[in-house]
């Protein structure tokens, strides 16, 4: 089963390539502009995820799918890494794989020349793992 956790990174990552989430009823993208605010999802990114996650939007689903991000909730899915582009995709845990990933309309994806989407970092966790690392080889250096 997706997590509500995998789902909005499955979401955040797709963003970070333009792909929007198309809001059913009302025939609306979505695209939250930005997608990190330091270490976190911004606060744009966070309402979007709210108003997605909405019972009174209906159905919304990742351009370029035709699962809707309800579908993806329910027990019936978890998400995998794509074996074309590494990104996350939705799979059915039983019955037929989707059609295509999302990566199939980006031209020019795969491009291992960029840097890849992420999730948010926190720059101080981030150096506190390099200062360690350092002060590891340091000590290990001196004996």
């Amino acid at each position: 089963m997706a997590t509500k956790e995998e789902v909005r990174t499955y979401l955040a990552y797709w963003f970070q390539l333009g792909k929007k989430v198309v809001v059913g009823h009302e025939g609306t993208h979505l695209l939250p502009q930005p997608i990190f605010q330091g270490d976190r999802y911004s606060q744009e990114f966070e309402d979007c995820w709210q108003k997605i996650l909405s019972p009174s939007t209906g159905d919304c689903y990742l351009e370029g799918t035709e699962e809707t991000i309800a579908d993806l909730l329910t027990p019936g899915w978890e998400m995998i890494a794509c074996g074309r582009c590494a990104m996350p995709v939705p799979m059915r845990n039983l019955g037929m794989p989707p059609l295509s990933c999302p990566c199939g309309s980006l031209p020019g994806w795969p491009n291992t020349e960029l840097p890849t989407p992420r999730s948010p970092i926190s720059n101080q966790e981030q150096l506190k793992v390099i200062r360690n690392r350092l002060l590891g080889n340091l000590s290990t250096a001196r004996q």
